[in-house]
């Protein structure tokens, strides 16, 4: 039975024990995030087409409102507060500190605030078990860049679910950079050359100087659609769909331009619908979605 037919919501969920367990991150991923980009990146330049397709995705696969989700690396909270604001209990995870603090500001000032926003680590979550209708890794995969914590953080979604829960993990394209690096012209600088070869090679993105370049990203992993979804199926799930987020999108910067107008935008939504799941085209969207259940 679901959690929401058991609490009321906004209730808080129970914590485990673990929960003083400290986070285990890499160095050079806290640096680029303590910057403080990210609280602005889902809707400034470049960014609003993922946040826009990832909210409409979510709202076709996730139960209806009042849903217990759980927004496991949430960031400062843009998709978890759109959901509080559409009905959902959520209760937002985040290994940086500057996140969990600007998702509390931000839901303070909200009519529908977050259950919960704390500090912690997606492979040890603090919530107990089948306590969630859903689950949304929309960060922790590629920051997780050995596959046994990926499975970890996988294995751990799995256990606070309940029965038949949705998970809805992200990714970004083994490719990403191949992209972003012709469309920003970072190609033409032999040292980001390097960085996606060994990145096609063998999905390990490694920034070498993320304090003068923060614009290379950071330490990451880059997946192949097909890993993405065997990821998935090795930790348990039943994998209902992977679809690119951006799509055909992906890397045209002019396109939040098309966001602004209502026809445009109409056809550039209905442009990515129609290739969403074709499998010769989702490695070349920034990012991939996968949707799977619980069994």
């Amino acid at each position: 039975m679901a959690l929401k037919r058991r609490r009321a919501r906004g209730h808080a969920l129970p914590t485990r024990s673990r929960d003083a367990v400290g986070v285990a991150l890499d160095r050079d991923i806290a640096a680029h995030y303590a910057l403080g980009s990210e609280r602005e990146r889902l809707l400034g330049p470049g960014g609003r087409l993922e946040y826009v397709r990832t909210q409409e995705l979510l709202a076709r696969f996730l139960p209806p409102p009042p849903a217990v989700v759980l927004d496991v690396g949430g960031g400062p909270g843009e998709h978890a507060l759109a959901l509080a604001a559409a009905g959902y209990d959520v209760h937002l995870l985040d290994p940086i500190e500057l996140h969990v603090e600007q998702a509390r500001e931000r839901s303070r000032a909200e009519r529908a605030p977050l259950a919960g926003a704390q500090v912690g680590d997606s492979r040890r979550l603090p919530y107990p078990d089948t306590c969630a209708d859903a689950v949304l890794l929309l960060g922790p995969l590629y920051h997780l860049t050995e596959r046994a914590d990926r499975l970890a953080a996988l294995a751990e979604a799995r256990r606070v679910l309940c029965r038949g829960g949705l998970l809805a993990a992200a990714a970004i394209s083994r490719f990403a950079s191949t992209f972003d690096g012709l469309a920003r012209g970072f190609l033409a600088e032999p040292e980001f050359e390097r960085i996606v070869e060994r990145s096609v090679r063998d999905g390990a993105h490694r920034n070498p100087d993320p304090r003068a370049r923060p614009e290379w990203f950071t330490t990451a992993y880059f997946h192949r659609p097909d890993e993405l979804r065997g990821d998935l199926v090795d930790a348990g799930f039943d994998v209902e769909a992977a679809l690119a987020v951006e799509g055909p999108g992906s890397f045209r910067p002019e396109l939040d331009a098309w966001l602004e107008d209502p026809a445009r935008r109409a056809a550039l939504l209905r442009a990515i619908r129609r290739v969403e799941a074709e499998p010769s085209l989702l490695g070349a969207s920034a990012h991939l979605l996968a949707l799977a259940r619980s069994p």
